[in-house]
């Protein structure tokens, strides 16, 4: 028996379920950066300017709202999760698209980029529960190569940035809702799996329920240490370049490269969580994301050719565990009540990421450049602490 000490998935699972849901995904999440991508052209053309910050926390505080309404509800549990996952993507879609046709405020484009986050709640956390719904010994290794495509879909934006590219507006937006209307027809049609029961409906209590159980905790815990970390990271870490003396243009190729690093890290990940188990995976990449929090002081004085492959290493373990602990925390959750668990979970940690992200810009102008990235180590140690228990590969008593 695997690592993760869980029955093999059946053998009847079609091959085309897992494809399915990681391209799915991918083109239903398109719509949570393409405002991100269209800043100057609003800036230009209905005066936006010094809301760049606001438009991305709107898209977070929306998805925020709407994984606490989604799990309170119980919305992934009591329906078809292929249904809900279709519906949400078609909302956010058309939200995503009206930044196109509400009027030239800034208030008004909040609103709709809060709307298309809200409904993202309905296609991420809903995602990996019908994968999870497929797969159980090999949950891990699903969820690596699902978020490792997610992880590719965040970094294209600095690419584009890197490349020059100077797309009408109007297209981005619009290609990036037609993308998301696909990805809900495509895993729409995924049938409900074998490992997964419907629940009824859903109390406060009852998904607050599932956070008695011990091991769910420690990797809820690890996962919000590792949210603290990871979005302030990829948000900061060009302004941490800049003020290292890198050019605009190599320091938007460079955060590229660090942030798609990191799907090398889920899939990598997930490979060795079929032998090691996802716990040891999750918190061994998590150590070591750690320490280059800690390290960074140091890596900022450090010539090119050892900050360039520090900071690839960081972009790999950064985000390398998240899929590891999602696995962890679908595989942990009361059957009944995985999708809101998991919803709720989510919730959680995008309101961690917030907290991070706040706390770097108020530090950013009262610390040296050099240590602007040292505070995130707090998230990795509070999460190697209260997930120790994770690091025994076989998965013991839930």
């Amino acid at each position: 028996m695997q690592a993760d000490d869980h029955p093999a998935e059946p053998e009847a699972v079609p091959r085309w379920i897992l494809p399915a849901i990681v391209l799915g995904q991918v083109l239903a999440t398109s719509v949570w950066f393409a405002a991100n991508a269209v800043i100057p052209e609003l800036q230009a053309r209905w005066g936006l300017a010094g809301g760049e910050g606001l438009v991305t926390a709107a898209v977070q505080l929306g998805f925020i709202s709407g994984t606490l309404v989604f799990a309170l509800l119980g919305v992934a549990d009591r329906l078809h999760p292929g249904r809900v996952f279709l519906g949400s993507a078609l909302i956010a879609a058309a939200a995503n698209l009206a930044v196109a046709a509400v009027p030239g405020s800034l208030e008004a484009v909040l609103a709709v980029r809060f709307l298309t986050g809200f409904f993202l709640a309905g296609v991420y956390p809903v995602g990996m529960k019908i994968a999870a719904g497929w797969y159980r010994g090999g949950l891990g290794l699903a969820l690596g190569f699902l978020v490792g495509a997610l992880v590719l879909g965040t970094a294209s934006a600095h690419l584009v940035g890197a490349l020059g590219a100077a797309w009408d507006w109007r297209l981005v937006l619009g290609t990036s809702s037609l993308a998301a209307v696909l990805g809900g027809l495509l895993v729409g049609r995924v049938p409900e799996g074998p490992y997964l029961a419907r629940g009824g409906p859903v109390r406060f209590g009852g998904v607050l329920g599932a956070f008695r159980r011990p091991r769910f905790r420690a990797a809820v815990l690890g996962y919000f240490g590792h949210m603290w970390e990871l979005y302030a990271f990829w948000a900061f870490v060009p302004v941490w370049l800049l003020a290292r003396g890198f050019p605009v243009d190599e320091t938007a190729l460079l955060t590229f490269g660090v942030i798609a690093a990191g799907a090398l890290g889920c899939a990598g990940g997930g490979l060795l969580a079929r032998r090691l188990g996802s716990g040891p995976v999750a918190l061994g990449q998590l150590a070591v994301s750690g320490l280059c929090c800690l390290a960074s002081p140091l890596a900022f004085a450090a010539p090119e050719g050892l900050l360039v492959p520090f900071l690839l290493v960081w972009g790999v373990t950064v985000a390398g565990d998240s899929p590891q602990f999602s696995a962890l925390n679908a595989r942990h959750a009361p059957r009944a009540l995985v999708g809101s668990a998991l919803t709720l979970a989510n919730s959680i940690g995008f309101a961690v990421t917030v907290a991070s992200l706040a706390l770097l810009a108020a530090v950013r102008y009262a610390l040296p450049p050099a240590y602007l990235l040292l505070p995130l180590a707090a998230g990795p140690l509070f999460g190697l602490w209260f997930g120790r228990c994770l690091w025994r590969g076989a998965e013991g008593p839930a």
